[in-house]
């Protein structure tokens, strides 16, 4: 059974969750675990945020990555072994208090081990096949989009309703990421005088040429 893992150590601030976030995109891909990244890093930006709320900035703390048979598991260990997370009953569209409850809704597991000198909050994926293939592969303009996509989300994280069911989480944080983006462009357009009307129908026309097959 083949083994792999990763650790590196941090400084809790909040400028250190976009940078955590492409260290876990860029290892989960090598491992060829790209259906697992959008997860995985949304569950990191809640933990490492948990340290940075809870436990209080500059706080050193360690991230770890490991991936065998059917699990990967990510762990964030801090020094703190009394403050503790837990969850609580907070709407999908609330500004805060979602930590937890967002880490369970998108792993299969999770839980706490408590040390005398520190803790290790952690959660679990199940490992099923790589999604990497199912985008029409080759494409300039969905690489070009990838890329884009890769830096806005270090400016903005995803903030969308979380659905449970297997398969659908990638999905639904690519929609929403794609949303806010687009609605970000067309702000931009509209504050400089642009003609936001005319550019959606030019894309529209341009996407109908490309030939993507249409949602259900």
């Amino acid at each position: 059974m083949t083994r792999r893992s990763w650790d590196v150590a941090f400084t809790a601030h909040p400028e250190e969750v976009a940078r955590l976030r492409r260290a876990v995109e860029i290892h989960l891909k090598a491992w060829g675990l790209d259906d697992q990244v959008d997860a995985a890093r949304l569950c990191v930006s809640e933990l490492v945020s948990n340290i940075v709320t809870h436990v209080g900035a500059g706080t050193p703390a360690s991230l770890a990555l490991s991936a065998a048979g059917e699990r990967l598991r990510v762990e964030v260990h801090d020094p703190d072994s009394r403050a503790l997370p837990t969850l609580v009953d907070a709407e999908a569209d609330a500004e805060g208090g979602r930590g937890m409850a967002l880490v369970a809704a998108l792993a299969d597991r999770w839980g706490v081990q408590v040390y005398d000198d520190h803790k290790v909050t952690w959660c679990e994926f199940a490992v099923g096949a790589s999604t990497a293939s199912a985008a029409p592969g080759g494409k300039p303009s969905v690489e070009r989009a990838d890329a884009l996509l890769d830096v806005y989300a270090t400016l903005k994280s995803p903030a969308c309703s979380y659905d449970r069911e297997a398969g659908r989480v990638r999905r639904r944080v690519e929609e929403e990421s794609v949303i806010d983006m687009v609605t970000d462009l067309l702000h931009r357009l509209r504050v400089h005088g642009g003609d936001v009307d005319r550019v959606l129908d030019c894309a529209q026309s341009r996407l109908e040429g490309v030939g993507f097959p249409s949602s259900p």
